[in-house]
This record gives structure tokens, sequence and C-alpha cells, in this order.
């Protein structure tokens, strides 16, 4: 077991070594962008990675508090979902109106790997391999879609 002194220790260096190795990729415009903490400039519309122990995930998290708003997010998205599985080339998983990990209702469209976990240092090439690509792809997808929601 790991005290959560290390826990946390061992989480922080992965999100660093994974912000180094995206550093040096721009956004699709061209611009720098924080992988780790990608902005969307759409209020309630947050693109989420996560590493844990035994997955990782990379989500499009809509989480307007007002359940019918939130909704219609969700459902915008799903007008969407040819232009986002031709940016990822995969199929994403949907969720209406789930809780979090905090008991919040939010709706999330997510990939996610299993059977690797954050805390064995050699799992991270294979989490860095899985959320970079997806990353790189909402970006895209982003970049494609994102006017349709600016208006709501």
């Amino acid at each position: 077991m790991y005290s959560r002194s290390e826990t946390s220790r061992i989480r922080k260096s992965f999100w660093i070594a994974f912000g180094q190795y995206m550093r040096p990729i721009p956004s699709v415009q061209g611009f720098r962008v924080n992988w780790q903490n990608y902005k969307t400039g759409v209020k309630d519309i947050y693109f989420r990675m996560r590493a844990e122990r035994g997955y990782a995930s990379v989500s499009i998290e809509v989480t307007h508090k007002d359940e019918e708003l939130q909704q219609l997010f969700f459902e915008h998205l799903m007008q969407l979902r040819k232009i986002l599985e031709q940016c990822t080339e995969e199929v994403w998983d949907w969720q209406l109106h789930q809780a979090n990990e905090f008991g919040q209702l939010i709706s999330k469209v997510e990939k996610r790997m299993d059977g690797i976990d954050v805390m064995n240092e050699s799992d991270w090439p294979a989490i860095i391999s899985f959320l970079k690509p997806r990353m790189i792809a909402l970006d895209e997808f982003w970049n494609l879609v994102k006017p349709g929601f600016e208006d709501f």
C-alpha cells in the first residue's frame, strides 16, 4: 500500500511527465496548449483525463447544473457523433445523467482503457500512448464543432 503523500507524489510525477511529453505538440490551430488542463472555451463542457489504479480514461463532460440544459448539450454532442468517431477513429461510450465521484449529475462521452495502474511507472508509457492520440483527436473534433456550442 502507498501512503497518501506517496500516492499524491506518484500521480503528480505522472502528470508532469505527461505534460513534458505533450508540450511540443501544438493544437490543431498551431497554438501552444496545456493538454493536462485543456480549455474548451465553453462553460460547463470539459475534456477530462484520468489515470487511476486500474484504468485510464479520456472524456468530454457536460456539467451544467440544469438537467434539461445538460441534456440539450449532450444531445447536440450526439448529433456530432459521426464527426467524433471520424476524428478519433473509434466508438466512445455515451452516458447521460450519471453521478460523478463528487455526487454531481453529469453527462459524458468517454473512452476508457482498463488493466493499467498509474502507480506502476512501467504502465506510464501505455497510459500516455492511450491519452495522447485521443486528446489530439478531441482537439481536432472541438476545432470543428465548437462554434455550434458557443450559441447555447
